[in-house]
């Protein structure tokens, strides 16, 4: 960039900066078309909310629209989807009204000449994968379409250094609570398709070791299981009647003796 001999002005050096603090965006796993734009932002308010807050939203509006759908219900996301398109909506309405706003200052004060910025524009080419990132690079582009202007105004005293800090910090609030409630969504659906998994694989588990029950009024025979080697030491009785347990008793109780002769038997022979 020309310019004064003893003036040094920046050449890239603030973007470069403004970039490297802020964390890349991982679109690894997006596989999804993107419709290329060039973006170019001229002030630091809206370089530094762009660099911190566009991926975050497209990347989490596209974990919401879809990969909740595989587990959740479509009414679901569609609630959560609704939510964040009317949040974008009404920060669009709200810095269009500003810049209107400040439009018929510079009329009413007869100013004919905007603010410019010597830093380097940041410019780059990104790919926007869903309305929501489209919708949201134009509330940046009106972002920073109204930065300038408020610096116009506080140079020439059109409104005090206060009430432009103040405005200034209402419209950085309002440009990135769409970034910030699209993050909770997507970790609050992320829950519950945690839960939701949880929940399936005790279900799953649970019917795998629950007994089949018979029907009512019949009765399952079931086969005993010895122990190897216990088969050898049952009795032949464990077969038989009781009344036929009785009679071999008394049958054995009555056989002769067959063993050696009593001691008073062999003295008298």
């Amino acid at each position: 960039m020309n310019g004064p001999a003893n003036v040094r002005l920046d050449e890239g050096a603030v973007n470069q900066r403004i970039l490297a603090r802020e964390a890349v965006g991982d679109y690894r796993r997006v596989e999804q078309a993107s419709l290329k734009q060039i973006v170019s932002l001229k002030s630091p308010e809206a370089k530094r909310v762009f660099a911190r807050y566009f991926h975050s939203l497209q990347l989490n509006t596209h974990f919401i629209s879809d990969i909740t759908r595989i587990r959740l219900a479509t009414e679901d996301v569609e609630k959560v989807e609704e939510a964040i398109r009317s949040s974008l909506v009404r920060v669009k309405d709200e810095l269009i009204s500003a810049i209107e706003g400040a439009r018929l200052l510079f009329k009413n004060e007869g100013i004919t000449a905007e603010a410019t910025y010597d830093t380097m524009p940041l410019e780059q080419q990104v790919g926007v994968i869903s309305s929501f990132g489209r919708r949201y690079l134009e509330c940046l582009q009106q972002f920073d379409q109204l930065m300038p202007m408020l610096r116009t105004l506080e140079i020439l005293e059109v409104i005090t250094p206060a009430e432009i800090d103040r405005r200034r910090a209402l419209f950085k609030r309002a440009v990135t609570k769409p970034p910030k409630s699209a993050r909770a969504l997507a970790d609050g659906l992320r829950r519950r398709m945690d839960d939701a998994t949880k929940r399936a694989a005790q279900q799953t588990s649970g019917s795998a070791q629950q007994n089949v029950q018979p029907p009512e009024g019949e009765a399952t025979s079931v086969d005993p299981v010895l122990p190897d080697g216990a088969g050898a030491t049952l009795d032949s009785s464990d077969s038989k009647t009781p009344m036929e347990v009785t009679a071999e008793k008394s049958t054995r109780s009555r056989k002769p003796r067959t063993g050696p002769p009593e001691p008073t038997q062999l003295k008298a022979t």
